[in-house]
C-alpha cells in the first residue's frame, strides 16, 4: 500500500472524528440554549440536512478500517490485529448509532418529548455522543497503529 492512501485514510477518518467533535463542542450546547419550540423548529427544519452530513461522513469513514483489515488479511500482515480493533470500535460506533441514537433523532421530529423531558434527553444525547468520539479516537489511533506496522513492512521488503 503507499503511503498517499495512508495519508488520505487518515485525514478522512480525522475529518469524521472532527466533525463529531465539532458536534458536541457547538452543535448540542446550541440544542440546550433553545426553548423546546425552538429546539423542535430548528430540528425539522435542519434534522435531515445534519442526519444526511453525519450518516455519509460515517459510512465513508467506517468503510476505511473495514477495508485496511481486508487488506491486511489479504496480505497476511500484522497490522491485521489493529485493522480488527479500529473496524471494531467504528462498528460500535454505527451500533450506538442504531442503539441509541436513531430512535431519539425521530422522537426530535415528532416533537415527542416536553420541556422537562427534552433538557434530560439532550444531557443524555450528548453524553452518548462524547462516549461516541472516545470511540471513533481509539479507531482512529488502532488505525494509525495498523499504517505504522503496514509502512515498516515495506521498508523491510
Amino acid at each position: 500500500m503507499n503511503r498517499i492512501i495512508y495519508f488520505l485514510s487518515i485525514a478522512i477518518y480525522a475529518v469524521f472524528l472532527g466533525s463529531q467533535i465539532t458536534e458536541g463542542c457547538l452543535l448540542i450546547p446550541f440544542w440546550k440554549t433553545l426553548s423546546t419550540s425552538e429546539f423542535y423548529e430548528y430540528y425539522a427544519q435542519n434534522g435531515l440536512t445534519i442526519a444526511k452530513f453525519y450518516s455519509i461522513l460515517t459510512v465513508i469513514a467506517s468503510m476505511i478500517p473495514l477495508s485496511i483489515c481486508l487488506y491486511c488479511s489479504f496480505v497476511r500482515s500484522r497490522a491485521l490485529k489493529f485493522a480488527i480493533l479500529s473496524t471494531v470500535f467504528s462498528l460500535v460506533v454505527i451500533a450506538l448509532f442504531y442503539g441509541y441514537f436513531k430512535d431519539v433523532n425521530i422522537q426530535f421530529y415528532t416533537s415527542a418529548y416536553s420541556a422537562i423531558e427534552l433538557k434530560t434527553v439532550l444531557k443524555t444525547w450528548g453524553y452518548w455522543h462524547w462516549s461516541r468520539v472516545i470511540f471513533i479516537m481509539i479507531s482512529l489511533i488502532m488505525l494509525e497503529l495498523c499504517f505504522d506496522v503496514l509502512m515498516n513492512e515495506q521498508k523491510s521488503i
